[in-house]
Order: structure tokens, then C-alpha cells, then sequence
């Protein structure tokens, strides 16, 4: 029978978690912080990373050294009086999250797309050519 609760699964999950069951914070899934899809296409690379909770704002994207590093910060502030009441349990914080993908030392940041809508920051990478090398002979010289 399930029981309702404000804390958890279970009213007494919280305060019996470290006695009867201490086997269970091993099997509780991570948390899943930027889930992230890359679709490769002919032209180039579509990355979809969800950021549900967040405002555009709160996000930034960044290419340095071949690398997009995308960043995310929570800005919550309240104010706790004595007359609203006191805490039992607080899940909502401030934090950040960041991933970074390797995109190519060759893409500038004026080819990359971005647009964030419904929670879900879409990135447009496109494809660089492929230039093949040079091939560069080297003499040595012959003396005589």
C-alpha cells in the first residue's frame, strides 16, 4: 500500500534509509544533469541538450580550442521569515552544469547555432571540409 508523503516514496523513507535499508542510495539512479542527443547529418551536427528549469539567461555556450562547453546556473533566492514557517526539507538550490563536446579546432564561433525553446538548448555544428595535407617533400641536398 502506498503511503503519501511530502519527503520521499514513503513517509519514512528519509529516517529509515540509513538503518533498515543502507543498500539503497547504491541502486537509486544518478541524476541525469544535461541529457544530451548529437545527431551527425551530411552538413554538420545537431546537439540537443535538455535544460528543463532553466531561462535562457542562465545559460551560456562557449568555443575555445576546439572544444563547445555549455554551461548552466540556478539563481533562486528566497527570503525565509519566521512568520512563513520553517524548512523540513529543501530540494531546490542554487548550482551549476557544464558538458563540453569536441567539435574541431577548425569551426569558428560565428558558424555554430544556437536556440533555446520549451527547455531544450538545440546547437547547430556544421561540418568542415576535409582539406587533404599537403604533401611536402623534403630534399637532401647532395654534396660533391
Amino acid at each position: 500500500m502506498m503511503m503519501p508523503s511530502i519527503f520521499g516514496e514513503s513517509l519514512f523513507d528519509d529516517f529509515f534509509d540509513t538503518v533498515s535499508r543502507p543498500i539503497k542510495a547504491i541502486r537509486q539512479p544518478i541524476p541525469q544533469v544535461m541529457r544530451t542527443d548529437v545527431k551527425e547529418s551530411d552538413k554538420g551536427f545537431a546537439i540537443d541538450i535538455d535544460l528543463p528549469g532553466y531561462k535562457k539567461e542562465d545559460i551560456s555556450a562557449e568555443l575555445k580550442d576546439g572544444y563547445l562547453t555549455v554551461s548552466a546556473i540556478t539563481k533562486e533566492e528566497h527570503e525565509e521569515n519566521e512568520e512563513d514557517g520553517t524548512y523540513i526539507r529543501r530540494e531546490r538550490s542554487f548550482g551549476s552544469c557544464s558538458r563540453s563536446f569536441y567539435v574541431g579546432e577548425d569551426i569558428e564561433d560565428s558558424e555554430v547555432k544556437a536556440k533555446f525553446e520549451d527547455g531544450i538548448l538545440k546547437v547547430f555544428v556544421p561540418k568542415k571540409e576535409a582539406t587533404p595535407p599537403v604533401e611536402e617533400r623534403k630534399y637532401i641536398s647532395i654534396e660533391g
